[in-house]
């Protein structure tokens, strides 16, 4: 509560700014300051919206961003739109010679996606959307002449509108309405995936299992090589039963700061903004070291959102292939038949980790964008009542490299007890080349 509590606070302040700077005809914030503030509204949103999930979340990042970046590129001579190199045909609305503001592109932009996406948030934040919209607006339209207001507003807007409708047609649309599959009947085999007793959902049937179908924002990242899984075996010398008898062993020694590191990246999506938002978050603590130019922030967001969505897609495509059971199946049939994880299962299989595949990807946007020692210090779950069922409570993370962090993330869930180390590290690599998919766009003219 003391975490939303500051961001509502930011956001009356912020408002109550603009009204005065309608008054001073000098906006109280710059242009890289509205790009934060629309990324704090997609946390947000993203956080208190119901029915939410990792996967539609990592979604609505992908094309929140591209709206950012698209609709303001065209003022900005060394840069270019993406749009003809995305998959599948995207057609954005052209400008004229004529003069715009573009933070107000971006706003209205911004306003018009979130509206789109998440059409199924409550009315209040409907209001939160509406509100910040029209704060920016006054904000800035006294230095501008009303055509100037209203063609900068009108382009924005279409280019949410056209990125939205092309978004209808991916798979994924409204994708909240069907979380989980009844139907979906479940492949039987040693090693198969079981849905979880002790789970982090009231749900036990699998989430999206056809997300992995759902179109990639580049045509790379759906023509990429299934990665190799270590085969299943029961012999207790082999590379799949050592696995699981390392996350096993771990459980036993586990301490604080790793029973700390675990509940901090659960990212529960029914308390929290998931773990694409999660990355969106760190894009934001990123840039507040780096303090990049109004573009850049854009372009960042552009590139994380896009990173994340492929992420997931293919995490989720591999991991309905393979099928994969977690440590709460093997571990008791095999070593223990008493043990039960630190953190519960997710309702969905385990090869390879979508946390690691999240932040291999986010991280290797953000290394090559800002380099690699940056520190950066996570807040976001800070004020959280404590976690009484497992008697540990929220710390902050510190971090002072992009890999320590993303090596982080991927580790938590190793202490938590429901990934292998094989699942990790997979997953950051299979991120990390993701990444360097949606890098290979050519996003200056020059290149």
């Amino acid at each position: 509560m003391k975490t939303k509590s500051l961001h509502i606070g930011s956001w009356l302040v912020f408002c109550v700014l603009a009204i005065s700077c309608s008054r001073s005809h000098a906006p109280k914030y710059a242009p890289e300051e509205i790009v934060r503030r629309w990324a704090e509204m997609t946390l947000f949103i993203t956080k208190n919206t119901p029915a939410n999930s990792p996967t539609f979340a990592s979604r609505a990042m992908g094309y929140i961003g591209l709206t950012m970046y698209e609709s303001v590129v065209p003022g900005f001579s060394d840069y270019r739109s993406v749009a003809d190199q995305l998959n599948g045909t995207l057609v954005l609305p052209g400008t004229t010679d004529q003069h715009y503001d573009w933070v107000l592109a971006l706003n209205a932009g911004q306003a018009q996606i979130l509206r789109s996406i998440y059409i199924q948030t409550s009315d209040s934040n409907k209001l939160r959307i509406d509100s910040l919209e029209k704060a920016v607006l006054k904000m800035y339209s006294p230095m501008l002449d009303r055509k100037t207001i209203q063609r900068s507003v009108d382009f924005g807007s279409a280019v949410a509108d056209s990125i939205f409708h092309w978004s209808m047609s991916d798979g994924g649309h409204r994708g909240y309405l069907h979380n989980f599959d009844k139907t979906m009947v479940h492949p039987e085999f040693p090693g198969s995936w079981k849905p979880p007793l002790y789970s982090q959902s009231i749900s036990h049937f699998p989430l999206h299992p056809y997300w992995g179908k759902n179109r990639t924002f580049v045509k790379a990242n759906a023509d990429l090589k299934t990665p190799d899984m270590i085969p299943y075996s029961e012999d207790k010398n082999s590379a799949y039963y050592h696995q699981y008898l390392e996350v096993y062993q771990k459980e036993k020694t586990l301490t604080q700061a790793e029973k700390e590191a675990a509940i901090w990246w659960g990212d529960d999506p029914d308390v929290t903004f998931t773990p694409p938002g999660h990355s969106f978050y760190l894009a934001m603590k990123v840039m507040d070291q780096t303090h990049p130019d109004f573009i850049l922030a854009t372009m960042t967001y552009a590139r994380v959102g896009l990173a994340v969505a492929d992420a997931f897609i293919n995490c989720w495509k591999w991991k309905y292939h393979f099928f994969s059971e977690r440590p709460n199946t093997y571990i008791p049939a095999h070593i223990d038949k008493d043990w039960v994880s630190f953190w519960p299962d997710p309702p969905f299989p385990a090869f390879p980790s979508g946390h690691a595949i999240n932040a291999g990807a986010a991280t290797t946007i953000l290394q090559e964008l800002y380099g690699e020692q940056i520190t950066v210090v996570d807040s976001s779950h800070a004020g959280r009542h404590r976690d009484e069922v497992r008697n540990v409570d929220f710390v902050p993370q510190s971090f002072t490299s992009l890999s320590q962090l993303a090596r982080a993330v991927a580790d938590s869930r190793f202490y938590g007890g429901i990934h292998t180390h094989q699942d990790n590290d997979i997953g950051l690599q299979e991120g990390a080349r993701i990444a360097q998919n949606i890098i290979a766009l050519k996003w200056k003219k020059a290149q």
